[in-house]
């Protein structure tokens, strides 16, 4: 029988073991990670926030579903079973009905992130957002329309309609993606239990059986702090940036940390040829439009970049951002809203905070991880952190 781990707090993924009772309340917030990458002294340009996640932006909250039960060989329908559910919410629970202006980008187009039609139509993302495998997308589709019809009301105008943000990355060489084992409640889980706060890394939620650099991957966050100035004798205005990212691409080989070819020299082979994908959710607080949000988007790309991925044709890389400034602007109880941005002349902190925090983000997905055992007995190692460690003094 499947057992199912809500996360909350941290797993261990043990060698052999990985079934755990299901936790269905929702956890205390987390008091203390791993180890992230700043812990191994890895130099990264830019400040980060106070947790150093997309949750240091005011109101984003985050929550998982983790599903992890079986070993051994596939049997489709039963598992092994590594998969899950990642919900971001960007007002969190309290502003369900409150959208916000976003914009998309694809780098690459071979994935899925279902409702960015309607976001490059409209420029606003109206609800979660929802990550998960690929053959998920549906039912965690579904899940979110009835959730919200379940914790909100109709629109404005009087309709009931969604059209939800779901993405996905594939994780079926670790999982039964063929078993459909994501559940409308494990959405539902996901969402009634994104908080603020510190959040977890790696092998949880939709990231649980993702490869990244052919080293075990998944989730990982990071965030910076902005000053923008009108001049050097003004005093500047402070913003933070936060990415969130579902890493699930890359070939060893072409691994860069801190400009250190680690993939390199630490020589291991999972795929024949790239076929993962990134999902990267940015997120602010300084007040800006649907287009100067898709430029934000855009620059998680230079972010990948620097960690060496080519975003390969199997690769689906699709990034969204929004910002969380300017309240209430898409309500129709009044003719005209007054609305804050940025001038474009002045965005380059911005613009720079997305390609700081996109690779560290990286980078923390790496680090913040263990190695997991799934179907078929396919095994993926975690970076390990003494032979990075190794590998970063020589080159520095």
């Amino acid at each position: 029988m499947a057992r199912r781990i809500f996360a909350g707090f941290l797993l261990l993924l043990a060698l052999d073991s990985f079934a755990r009772e299901p936790i269905k309340s929702p956890p205390p917030p987390i008091q203390a990670k791993i180890v992230r990458a700043r812990d191994l002294g890895i130099p990264f340009e830019g400040i980060p926030g106070e947790l150093n996640a997309i949750t240091d932006v005011p109101g984003v909250e985050v929550g998982y579903t983790t599903l992890i039960s079986g070993e051994g060989k596939l049997e489709v329908g039963k598992g092994p079973v590594r998969t899950g559910v990642t919900a971001i919410l960007p007002r969190g629970h309290a502003s369900l009905n409150d959208p916000v202006y976003a914009g998309f980008v694809s780098l690459n187009g071979n994935g899925e992130m279902t409702g960015t039609a309607w976001i490059e139509e409209s420029g606003f993302l109206e609800g979660p957002i929802i990550i998960t495998n690929t053959h998920s997308v549906g039912v965690a589709r579904d899940a979110v329309i009835a959730w919200r019809v379940k914790h909100g009301a109709a629109d404005s105008t009087g309709y009931w309609w969604s059209l939800p943000v779901v993405a996905e990355t594939w994780d079926g060489w670790l999982n039964d993606i063929n078993g459909f084992h994501v559940k409308p409640e494990d959405v539902w889980h996901a969402l009634d239990t994104a908080h603020g706060g510190a959040i977890e890394e790696g092998s949880v939620g939709g990231g649980t059986g993702m490869i990244c650099y052919e080293f075990k991957g998944g989730n990982g966050t990071a965030s910076r702090k902005i000053g923008i100035r009108v001049s050097k004798d003004a005093p500047p205005r402070s913003f933070v940036v936060g990415v969130f990212l579902q890493a699930n691409f890359g070939r060893r080989p072409q691994l860069i940390i801190a400009g250190v070819p680690v993939g390199q020299k630490i020589p291991g082979e999972v795929y024949k040829q790239e076929s993962g994908s990134c999902i990267a959710v940015v997120a602010t607080d300084a007040p800006l439009l649907p287009n100067q949000l898709k430029r934000l988007a855009r620059r998680v790309s230079l972010g990948l970049a620097r960690t060496g991925t080519i975003s390969g044709n199997g690769s689906g890389d699709l990034f969204i951002a929004f910002s969380t400034a300017n309240p209430n602007v898409a309500g129709p109880d009044q003719i005209t809203h007054d609305v804050q941005t940025i001038p474009n002349d002045l965005m380059d902190p911005l613009f720079a905070g997305v390609v700081q925090a996109t690779e560290e983000a990286v980078v923390n997905a790496l680090i913040d991880n263990r190695s997991m055992t799934g179907r078929d007995n396919h095994r993926v190692e975690a970076l390990p952190h003494d032979r990075l460690r190794e590998i970063m003094k020589r080159f520095r």
